[in-house]
This record gives structure tokens, C-alpha cells and sequence, in this order.
């Protein structure tokens, strides 16, 4: 995935990185944008899932990386 541009990010995934559940696993029930960075980091080295949640998990992580958290603040 590419490095996120903060000018270019679609404030629709923002919101859905806030109102969306982790499906499945260890955080099963969790809003995306509360998993911790070593579980995405995870997801990166192993692949991320195909479609929708896919985008938004790599998104998720690219936030994190580069420290963008304060976008999601302002959603």
C-alpha cells in the first residue's frame, strides 16, 4: 500500500475506520480504529484481507505508521 497523502484520504473511510467491527479474530467486535499497532503490523507482514476490510486495516496501518491519528479525531 501506498503512503497515505492526509489531503487525498476519503473522509468516507475515515468514518467507516470508526463505525466498522473487526469480523473475525482475537478482536473480534472491536472498532478498527482501536486495534493496536502490533496487530497491524501483523496484518501487513502476512497480507491483509482481500475487499473491504482489507482496504481498511491497510489504511489503518498506514495511519498509525505516520502518525495521523489526529485525523481520525476530527471525524
Amino acid at each position: 500500500m501506498e503512503n497515505v497523502n492526509p489531503i487525498e484520504l476519503n473522509p468516507n473511510i475515515l468514518r467507516e475506520l470508526k463505525t466498522t467491527a473487526m469480523p473475525f479474530g482475537k478482536y473480534k467486535g472491536r472498532m478498527i480504529y482501536t486495534l493496536p499497532e502490533y496487530y497491524l503490523v501483523w496484518f501487513n507482514r502476512k497480507g491483509f484481507p482481500q475487499g473491504k476490510l482489507g482496504i481498511l486495516l491497510g489504511t489503518m496501518y498506514e495511519i498509525k505508521l505516520n502518525g495521523l491519528e489526529y485525523l481520525l479525531k476530527q471525524i
